[in-house]
Parts: C-alpha cells; sequence; structure tokens
C-alpha cells in the first residue's frame, strides 16, 4: 500500500517525464519553457513599471472643469420631507453625475417641518456645491383660515368615493400645491436667485448636459422651461378655467396678444383642453412668478379657493399662468434633457442623444404618445 508522499513523488517523476519528452521532440515548446525565457519574461515584466511607462499626470489629475466664470444667478430648488431622503439622493446624485458636478450651482431644500441632521449630513455629502435648507413660513404653507373646512373636506371625501387621483388626500397635498404655485419663490432663501430649475425625488435624468441651461434662459429672455406636457385630469380642475376667464376680462392689459393661448384652447379661450407642461420638472424665471401679472393672476384664483374645494394642482397653474401672460417665445421646450418622473418620460432623439450619452428608450418616449401634449405646442410655432 502506497503512502501519500510516494504518490506525491510518483506524480513528480511523471510531469518531469513528460517535459523531458517534450523537450526533445518540441523545439517551441523547449524554447518557451527554458530558464533563460523565463528570467527574461521576469526583467521585461518589471519593464512595464519603469518611468517610460507610467501613467500620464493628465490623467491622473481631475478632469478641466468648464469655465464658469459666467453663471446664472440661479439656484436648484427641492421641495422635501425627511422621510424623502432615499428618493432625494437618487435624484441629487444624477443632478450631480449628469450637470451639477460641472457648474456647482447652489442648492435650496425647503420643507414645512425642520430637516433632521442625518438628512442635511446625507445631501450635503453628495456635492461640493453650496447648500441650504429652509423652513417654509407658517403662512406659505397651510390651509389658511378663510377656507370653509367643512366644504373642503367634503369635497376631499367626494373625490375619494369617485376615486379621482389624489383627489381624497390630506389638506398636505393641496398645501404643496398652493405652495408651489404661489410662494415658493417668496422664500427668503430663493428670492435672492432670479432662476431656479425644480427637482423633485425619485426622478431620473438620462443625459449628460454639457451646457448651462439657466444661461440658455437668460441669454434668450425665456421664462418657462419645460419636458412633458400632458392634459390635466378633468375632475380636478372643474372651475379652475371660469376663473381664468374672469381673470382676462378684469385684467385684459396683462394679457399679451402672442401668448401661448393656441397651446391652452382650441376654440380661442372659450373652453380649456386641459394641456398643461408637468412642473415636476421646471426650470424658471422666479422674476417672471413675482411679476405684477402673475401676482395677480396668483391671487385671484387663490380667493377663490379652488385650491382646497376642488384639487388645483400647481402645474396647470403655472402653465395656464406662463402660457397666457408671456409671449409664447418665452417658452422652451428642453428638447436635449432625458427625463423620467414616474410614469412618463422623455428621450432625446437623434444627435442630442448621443451628444448627451443617454441612456433611456426611444420606445418609452412621450413626446408624440397619443396623450402627449406637445404636438399642440409644436403647432404654434409652424
Amino acid at each position: 500500500m502506497m503512502t501519500p508522499m510516494r504518490y506525491v513523488v510518483l506524480v513528480l517523476f511523471v510531469v518531469l517525464g513528460l517535459h523531458f519528452i517534450l523537450t526533445l521532440s518540441h523545439p517551441a515548446y523547449g524554447n518557451a519553457t527554458s530558464l533563460s525565457r523565463i528570467t527574461q519574461g521576469w526583467q521585461s515584466s518589471s519593464s512595464l513599471f519603469d518611468d517610460s511607462r507610467q501613467v500620464p499626470d493628465s490623467y491622473r489629475s481631475p478632469a478641466p472643469k468648464p469655465d464658469i466664470s459666467r453663471k446664472a444667478n440661479a439656484t436648484i430648488v427641492m421641495l422635501a420631507r425627511n422621510s424623502d431622503l432615499k428618493g432625494i439622493r437618487k435624484s441629487m446624485k444624477q443632478m450631480e453625475d449628469r450637470f451639477n458636478k460641472r457648474f456647482q450651482y447652489p442648492y435650496t431644500f425647503l420643507n414645512e417641518e425642520p430637516f433632521s441632521d442625518v438628512f442635511k449630513e446625507s445631501v450635503t455629502a453628495l456635492t461640493d456645491a453650496p447648500v441650504e435648507f429652509g423652513l417654509i413660513p407658517h403662512d406659505h404653507w397651510y390651509q389658511p383660515a378663510w377656507i370653509d373646512e367643512t366644504r373642503a373636506s367634503a369635497a376631499r371625501k367626494a373625490m375619494e368615493e369617485n376615486k379621482v387621483i389624489y383627489g381624497g388626500t390630506s389638506p398636505r397635498y393641496r398645501n404643496m400645491c398652493r405652495f408651489n404655485s404661489g410662494f415658493f419663490y417668496r422664500h427668503p432663501l430663493v428670492e435672492k436667485y432670479r432662476y431656479y430649475w425644480r427637482v423633485e425625488p425619485d426622478v431620473t435624468f438620462f443625459c449628460d448636459l454639457d451646457y448651462d441651461p439657466f444661461l440658455y434662459m437668460q441669454d434668450h429672455g425665456k421664462v418657462y422651461g419645460f419636458t412633458i406636457a400632458l392634459p390635466e385630469y378633468a375632475e380636478t380642475i372643474p372651475t379652475l378655467w371660469d376663473t381664468v376667464k374672469e381673470f382676462i376680462k378684469e385684467n385684459p392689459e396683462l394679457v399679451p396678444k402672442d401668448n401661448a393661448m393656441p397651446f391652452l384652447s382650441d376654440d380661442n379661450g372659450e373652453t380649456y383642453n386641459r394641456c398643461h407642461f408637468w412642473s415636476n420638472f421646471e426650470i424658471a424665471d422666479a422674476d417672471f412668478w413675482r411679476s405684477e401679472a402673475y401676482s395677480k393672476f396668483f391671487d385671484k384664483l387663490d380667493s377663490a379657493g379652488g385650491f382646497y374645494y376642488e384639487r388645483w394642482g400647481d402645474a396647470p397653474v403655472h402653465s395656464i399662468g406662463a402660457a397666457l401672460l408671456a409671449p409664447r417665445d418665452k417658452l422652451h421646450f428642453f428638447h436635449d434633457i432625458g427625463y423620467r418622473h414616474e410614469p412618463f418620460e422623455r428621450c432625446p432623439l437623434s444627435d442630442e442623444y448621443k451628444q448627451g450619452k443617454c441612456w433611456c428608450g426611444h420606445e418609452e418616449n412621450f413626446d408624440y404618445h397619443w396623450y402627449s401634449c406637445l404636438p399642440k405646442y409644436d403647432q404654434m410655432f409652424g
């Protein structure tokens, strides 16, 4: 019976025997396995690390930053709760990777409650840009005392029974819509800025953005930029357009003739076709919201109570305000920005897709989906 050591010795003799036979019968094998060839390989491998083969310093250095000597007076605005942290991380990380790591615009976070230390530490770790955290004033957020809560709660209950989207939600959702419609740009942390980019939790940015959209807005005199346009749910705004028409009748001098009414109405303003810009993405001129025209417009809508007695969203309010009170050439479709907010997304086409290194799929592009209002926007410009 053989011991383990004898097995080892036997295997070694077999291997050496095969090596000897192959060396004699195959010269190429002998040359490849010779001691001199092996030592030569060691020497050549060490040469891979000599000074002449080192990674160039330009590769070691950070990528050159774009020229940011010229920047707009702008901020990235994020309305969030502490519980939104996971979704905020997702949105903010993509914003940094796709745009702001190069341009370093400040972030402004707003909340009706104080942000936690965990929230603050988590988001500031994602950027080198300045970050500010603001508490929303009570009167800017909570339901006004003059709202008839009995009527408002009855309206919410009826919408819930009729399964109107977000219709039966608590007053908080309506507070948010009212705040976004008429107050966020008045916040002390925001009012020092001219332009803003609204970003929400859990959104996706698909493409690199190698230019400054704030400067584009500034240089071209734009007041409102969007990516997705679609109809609002009729059940949420039954009297909104009636209130808008009252405003037009009372303030005809504030409504320019070359506005974007064809985007809003198919019969020259008699009825509302419900088209609006999806305001979860906005790049806009906050001074437009601060103007006399929009201030009067918002006050008219706010006094009607539709934010609480119905479910007027900030998307149709902002959209109607911009399309009604600004010349149509002051609006801008950001066709080179790939973006998704559930359940819709848009994806740049052709060269813009390649230039932006986009990773969205055209099969889900909402631009010319049957439900999209983008064709109505396009028709205004021929």
